[in-house]
């Protein structure tokens, strides 16, 4: 499994994650990568971590399962925060000078899964204030629109706005003093949205301010898997507020620090990252 990048990410693909909020990088991740998580998946969707739970829609078809903070759960998946491109793909198109993982997720959408990933943005969900926050999204199926191929409005993490949370938890709500996202499935010519055919190994980054929103998988015979990191740079400090999406548990920092601690670690550059639990 490659450690390294497979090449220098280029000026034009900073630029396009600076500008956009979004790139796609392909084949940063070999195919033992693609197996590997594959079967860590496998893994934890037969034995899910206690902080999986219900993101089905009330009514739906098929399945939308997903877990969080599983590199805590699985070990595998810890090799994957540590020993994989993701960090340094992270670091790079952020200009940050190192990077924390807030937290690594898996979802998988099967055949027949109605239920939708509503537009929203990433960073209100979580207890963390700064620009460089940004998801790396990891495919390890082919993906396409029709089997729930993530959607990004362009720029828009340039607006200036931050939008209220939405819970993907049908029995939770959040709460916080913002405006909703606008209804952009009301409005699409209006807006400027790319979304990317994908081989597995191929991945995207966007911003934490990026919108963006996936269909459900029911056009398609095959499953959308993918294997998900939430990157922190160095401007980043925590920012808890009530009424969020619910970590694992107390970080143990005190509000406005720098996130260096052991459930929020230090991955880049790799001779910064500390020690595995």
């Amino acid at each position: 499994m490659n450690q390294d990048l497979p090449r220098p990410l280029t000026a034009e693909e900073i630029e396009t994650f600076q500008n956009d909020g979004i790139v796609c990088l392909r084949g940063f991740f070999d195919r033992d990568w693609v197996e590997f998580l594959r079967d860590r998946i496998e893994e934890d969707i037969a034995n899910p971590s206690g902080m999986v739970k219900n993101i089905d829609a009330e009514g739906a078809t098929g399945r939308f399962f997903g877990d969080t903070f599983v590199c805590h759960h699985n070990q595998g998946f810890q090799t994957a925060v540590f020993d994989s491109p993701a960090a340094a793909i992270a670091g790079g198109l952020m200009r940050a000078r190192k990077v924390n993982l807030i937290f690594d997720q898996i979802l998988v959408k099967e055949p027949g899964t109605s239920t939708p990933t509503i537009w929203h943005h990433d960073a209100t969900y979580w207890p963390v204030a700064g620009q460089q926050i940004a998801t790396l999204w990891l495919a390890l199926d082919q993906v396409s629109l029709e089997s729930g191929a993530v959607e990004y409005l362009k720029g828009s993490h340039r607006w200036g706005q931050r939008f209220l949370a939405v819970s993907f938890d049908p029995d939770q709500q959040y709460d916080e003093d913002l405006p909703p996202v606008p209804d952009i499935e009301a409005a699409r010519d209006d807006y400027d949205i790319v979304s990317f055919d994908m081989e597995p190994g191929d991945c995207t980054l966007h911003h934490g301010l990026t919108l963006h929103y996936a269909p459900g998988n029911k056009r398609s015979d095959r499953r959308r898997r993918a294997y998900i990191q939430r990157w922190a740079g160095d401007d980043v400090v925590y920012h808890p507020r009530p009424n969020l999406q619910r970590m694992l548990r107390d970080p143990g920092i005190e509000s406005g620090a720098a996130l260096d601690c052991e459930l929020v670690p230090v991955a880049w550059p790799r001779e910064a990252a500390a020690p595995r639990a």
